[in-house]
């Protein structure tokens, strides 16, 4: 029974996350249609970093707060998972991010064809490996935090994790919105692009934060995740 509100809660936490984020996306174009002044995507990409603090503190006792495959498969990788849960996980998750990708279709149909329900894009002429190197190196940032403040909760004060995290998350997203758009997270992606059908280069936002969640991991597992030494 446990493991079923694990997955329920990764279910609705990724849910929130694309919903909230990727609506704000969709909120704004519809805003600029309307002949009002759009926030933009910086400010969405904001309002995902300060979701992703938000579902962290909501569901992270339950689940761990993974809402990103990237993240279970860091956790799968290192042993800390056992595959049929992270399985279930992750199935959890892009389930969470295609209903809300749905309600946002239903919610914001002009956003279909044009800003594709917020699902992430290349950057104008950005070649396709330039966004791939972009999204593992600022995943790797992401992950290696949450592995560094939740795992090494001894050195970090725990209350101070989710907020760690989310900035991270933000500033990460920010650095990559004008050349892969800043997912650090492939269901973010896959729930809009499968209710827009927009697929584009969409290897791209699976290959790039798995890599570098993978590259976080191992480096805090072999580096920094030693005994402390003894006092003398």
């Amino acid at each position: 029974m446990d493991n079923y509100k694990k997955y329920i809660s990764e279910l609705l936490g990724t849910l929130l996350l694309v919903f909230i984020g990727a609506g704000a996306v969709c909120a704004s174009y519809s805003l600029k249609m309307a002949g009002g002044q759009g926030a933009g995507y910086a400010l969405a990409i904001v309002v995902f970093g300060i979701v992703v603090v938000a579902v962290v503190y909501a569901t992270s006792y339950i689940s761990g707060s993974h809402i990103n495959p990237a993240v279970t498969i860091s956790f799968l990788v290192t042993g800390r998972m056992g595959a049929g849960t992270a399985a279930f996980y992750i199935v959890s998750q892009l389930l969470g991010a295609v209903i809300a990708g749905f309600f946002l279709r239903l919610l914001f149909p002009d956003a279909v064809s044009t800003v594709h329900l917020g699902t992430c894009a290349l950057g104008k002429s950005v070649e396709f490996w330039k966004a791939l190197l972009l999204e593992a190196v600022v995943t790797f940032l992401f992950v290696f935090t949450i592995f560094a403040t939740v795992l090494g909760s001894r050195r970090t004060p725990g209350v101070l994790a989710g907020v760690a995290i989310g900035l991270v998350y933000l500033f990460g997203a920010l650095v990559a919105s004008s050349i892969s758009g800043g997912a650090l997270n492939p269901a973010r992606v896959f729930g809009p692009a499968v209710a827009s059908g927009h697929f584009d280069y969409h290897f791209v936002w699976w290959l790039g934060p798995v890599s570098g969640g993978i590259g976080a991991v191992f480096l805090h597992d072999k580096i920094f995740s030693g005994k402390p030494a003894k006092e003398k």
